[in-house]
């Protein structure tokens, strides 16, 4: 359906984004996941046509679109990272603001307002002025206006940053839905682990502008068939164990929390019996020591040798 043909975007000497090949198929949930800074708004701002590439190509149904953008503006709809309201109009004003943009008009623009407002929940608030709203209803308000015109596919950079935990899974049930009943073909960029591994077919990892891992979330997470994660968990750790952990001979890498560090190590080394001796030998109690099942971080952590949200 969307195609990225080695797309970069370089401001001043500086890659933004770097030789990044991506597509997207009609009707799947793709996830563009990566740290704060790793190109995921630039991509997409190329990807819709909203910034132009330094080099490669934008292609919609094989055709490139870098010069006549006009057919993929019509399919997309855009939910950007940064709010984009009239917070002194009211929910149906924006609404119908926005729906004339897109050219709906009369009975069909007031249908499909009518019918987004009550997929986003805010049907009782559509008088309210939005300046009065919380940072959840003016999240799904700006999502519902990208919704209007029914777009093939929908865009969302970041939609959940900043919100409470119910607009989250709120947010994150409505793109669900959307998907399954409307066959809405989703690209969803996010650095939170937990949204992507709940919502995507497959996913793209990005970080400092780079493609570092593509895929479903099983062939990722194969990445680290020739590795395994233990964790330790500990009321308070000390630095004698870290210090003796991260220097010991069969780790690969550590990751250190306030309470628990994850070391990761090659698949055939049994150090449970090391972990608890060294445990003791710093005078540090345990409270457990898990092998994890992989996960799309413990992935990012064996690529990059860094937590997602370091």
């Amino acid at each position: 359906m969307i195609e990225l043909v080695d797309i970069s975007k370089k401001f001043k000497q500086v890659f933004a984004v770097k030789n990044v090949n991506m597509f997207i198929e009609k009707g799947e949930i793709v996830g563009l996941l990566g740290p704060n800074g790793a190109g995921k708004s630039t991509a997409i701002s190329m990807l819709s046509s909203l910034a132009e590439p330094t080099s490669g190509d934008v292609r919609y149904l094989n055709k490139s679109m870098l010069k006549s953008p006009g057919p993929l503006r019509k399919i997309i709809g855009m939910v950007p990272q940064d709010i984009a309201l009239y917070t002194e109009l009211t929910a149906e004003e924006n609404m119908q603001f926005f729906g004339r943009i897109y050219r709906l008009k009369g009975a069909e623009l007031q249908r499909k307002v009518d019918e987004v407002l009550e997929l986003i929940g805010l049907s009782d608030r559509r008088k309210d002025v939005v300046s009065k709203f919380s940072g959840g209803m003016k999240r799904r308000l700006n999502i519902g206006v990208a919704m209007l015109h029914e777009p093939d596919l929908l865009i969302m950079d970041e939609p959940t940053v900043g919100i409470d935990p119910q607009s989250r899974n709120y947010i994150l049930e409505t793109v669900k839905r959307l998907n399954v009943e409307k066959q809405m073909t989703v690209l969803y960029t996010s650095h939170y682990m937990e949204e992507v591994e709940y919502l995507c077919d497959r996913i793209y990892i990005m970080d400092k502008g780079n493609l570092i891992a593509s895929g479903t979330q099983e062939e990722i997470k194969s990445i680290l068939s020739a590795e395994k994660t233990i964790l330790v968990k500990a009321d308070r750790l000390n630095n004698d164990f870290l210090h003796a952990i991260k220097n010991y001979p069969a780790v690969n890498r550590v990751i250190t929390g306030e309470k628990e560090v994850t070391i990761m190590v090659p698949k055939e080394e049994n150090i449970f019996s090391s972990i608890i001796k060294l445990a003791e030998e710093s005078g540090l109690n345990l409270n457990s020591v898990d092998i994890k099942t992989p996960t799309l971080e413990d992935v990012f952590l064996h690529l990059t040798g860094r937590a997602l949200r370091d």
